[in-house]
């Protein structure tokens, strides 16, 4: 069956990469990363000790980030390869990886020809694929290498297993040339094992994006006796709703502050016209403006706003409201504190998939259910302090993924 894949893919491949790229090139679209997805790269000289981490994109290099950090503190002598398939991936993860990856790049096209080049260039001991990304001509070469690969913080959604459970004989020859499948659920793992995942190689071992640590910080913003709402790193647009609503929900609670704070800085002056605009009085962070003296402070310096969420009661995460596909709701939650996103959460769905089968998070689909559900956490005290004790509650069942993988790593190396 992986022969037939392999002439398919392989023609299927030939005849539609041309047409896809005059189709890219037609529109103005970069080619982001096919020289390297074709195997023709630059890279050190791996001679061995090499462990290497995949994430598709965005989601899953946030996800890796923690690990990756831990890994080359726990495995010093080993390099690290971090790999993506997108273009903001390999941003992100050249951002968030300067001085823990020894390379990266993206990963090859599933083409027999792209992936021994790879894999002779970067020579692996070791390959740690996050969350869906299955490639069976990759997977066959590693194990035909005798290179352990792994998928860790494993997960499976509705519509893909219902399409991958008509393909289950196809699978089960796949995931033979695993060497452990992690999953971020008991529901996971139940679907890789009925599509075909051998249950002896198959573990939950929680989510890796929750494995974010509280660091307990002193701000004075005059926040005492008064409930603060932040609404951190919003996009253009998501000023006006934030601050409309803001401004409805204080003629009912006079005692309510909001800490507004842009995901770019150059947009500062723009937000200060739109504060402006409503009436409410404001002030700036950089200024060590308070809040007994202003409706609302913008936060207009870095590096604060994952810490500063300790303060609010609950938060709006930005770019929600758009098509970035929301930030981190983690940030937030790990302080127990609630959350609201609006409906473009892409980047985070399997987190607000868990947060939002609890009251720790609320996805809303438009302004109207902003003001309604901000109403309720404002208004209903029991209801509000079971969603700050469900925030603690989904930390304490999904913690413990990364020493999990850790210890897997100490069992294969």
């Amino acid at each position: 069956m992986f022969f037939i894949y392999e002439i398919l893919s392989t023609i299927l491949f030939l005849i539609s990469l041309p047409l896809y790229a005059v189709v890219r090139i037609c529109q103005g679209k970069e080619l982001s990363g096919w020289k390297e997805k074709l195997g023709n790269f630059s890279c050190p000289d791996f001679k061995d000790k090499v462990i290497m981490f995949h994430g598709v994109s965005v989601g899953e290099v946030i996800a890796l980030e923690n690990l990756i950090k831990k890994t080359k503190a726990t495995y010093p002598d080993y390099k690290i390869v971090v790999t993506t398939g997108t273009k903001t991936g390999q941003e992100i993860a050249k951002k968030k990886f300067a001085s823990d990856a020894d390379f990266v790049t993206y990963f090859p096209f599933d083409i027999t020809i792209c992936v021994k080049t790879f894999i002779e260039k970067i020579n692996p001991s070791i390959v740690l694929i996050a969350e869906t990304e299955l490639w069976p001509t990759f997977a066959r070469y590693c194990k035909n290498k005798n290179i352990p690969l792994f998928v860790i913080n494993g997960r499976i959604s509705d519509s893909t297993f219902m399409l991958y459970k008509l393909m289950t004989p196809f699978f089960r020859g796949l995931f033979s040339n695993y060497t452990g499948i992690f999953t971020q659920s008991e529901l996971d793992r139940e679907k890789f094992i009925k599509i075909g995942a051998p249950a002896d190689k198959t573990e939950v071992m929680k989510n890796l994006k929750f494995d974010v640590k509280k660091i307990n910080s002193d701000f004075d913003l005059g926040q005492n006796n008064f409930r603060v709402i932040i609404a951190g790193s919003t996009h253009k647009g998501e000023d006006e709703i934030i601050l409309e609503t803001f401004k409805k929900l204080k003629s009912e609670f006079p005692d309510i502050k909001l800490l507004l704070a842009p995901r770019h800085l150059t947009r500062v002056n723009n937000i200060k016209e739109l504060v402006e605009r409503t009436g409410l009085t404001f002030g700036l962070r950089s200024q060590d403006d308070k809040f007994y003296t202003n409706d609302v402070i913008i936060l207009d310096t870095l590096g604060e706003l994952s810490r500063i969420y300790q303060i609010c009661d609950f938060a709006f995460i930005g770019g929600s409201f758009n098509n970035t596909g929301g930030h981190n709701p983690l940030e937030a939650v790990v302080y127990n504190k609630p959350v609201i996103s609006g409906p473009s959460i892409h980047n985070f769905r399997d987190i607000y998939w868990i947060l939002s089968r609890t009251e720790a998070g609320k996805i809303v689909k438009n302004q109207i259910e902003l003001y309604n559900h901000m109403h309720k956490l404002l208004s209903d005290r029991d209801f509000y302090k079971k969603s700050c004790e469900d925030c603690k509650d989904v930390f304490t069942s999904q913690q413990g993924a990364l020493e999990f993988v850790i210890e897997k790593l100490k069992t294969t190396i």
